[in-house]
């Protein structure tokens, strides 16, 4: 399935899955949540997500998780629900973010914080530790070497951090630093994502 990204950075949705992204396991198993009508926002699918969290599962709990371009915050939400400590989201779009701001206030949490903002502008800042970073940028827009530059230089990664990146599958083997282990591996459509761990240095 051909999978596109608009400019702001949002994934373009197939027709069974508009407008609303489902959390699969944990405290909020089943919940639908809306998504806001953006023009090119699609949450990550059920399957790939499924896979995703499987490979996750054993460090979710307890978690400090920062979700860099969240769309529709499924993969952090999702965290969340599965027993992460605490989630950091960031969002450019107004309107998505927005909608965010109203399923965190539905979900009732307060192990959330959203913020509208530019991620490239938010990780040039002095970082605070994150055990877990979802990393799933706008295609063909060359952001991950940026991404992964700040992650690494400003103190934004616990000494074992995992990181999850999705990126297309044209781009190959992004380049990562050498204490960062890719430890799985997978691709849909035309979508390769990828999990590593941070080794201590």
């Amino acid at each position: 399935m051909t999978r596109r990204k608009t400019h702001s950075g949002h994934k373009a949705h197939p027709p069974s899955q508009a407008g609303f992204v489902r959390i699969i396991s944990g405290r909020w198993r089943g919940r639908k949540l809306p998504v806001h009508d953006v023009a090119g926002l699609r949450p990550t699918t059920d399957r790939v997500k499924e896979t995703v969290f499987n490979w996750l599962a054993p460090d979710i709990h307890g978690a400090r998780c920062l979700d860099l371009f969240a769309g529709s915050g499924s993969l952090g939400l999702e965290a969340l629900s599965r027993g992460a400590d605490h989630l950091t989201l960031l969002e450019l779009d107004s309107k998505a973010a927005s909608q965010l701001k109203r399923n965190l206030d539905t979900l009732g949490t307060d192990k959330a914080e959203l913020h509208q903002a530019d991620s490239l502008a938010f990780l040039r800042q002095p970082g605070s530790a994150y055990d877990l970073v979802f990393i799933d940028p706008p295609f063909r827009r060359d952001m991950l070497p940026e991404v992964i530059h700040l992650l690494e230089t400003n103190g934004w990664l616990t000494p074992q951090a995992l990181i999850y990146l999705e990126a297309e599958k044209e781009l190959g083997q992004p380049e990562t630093p050498e204490h960062w282990q890719l430890i799985k591996e997978k691709a849909a459509g035309q979508v390769c994502y990828r999990l590593y761990q941070r080794e201590e240095i």
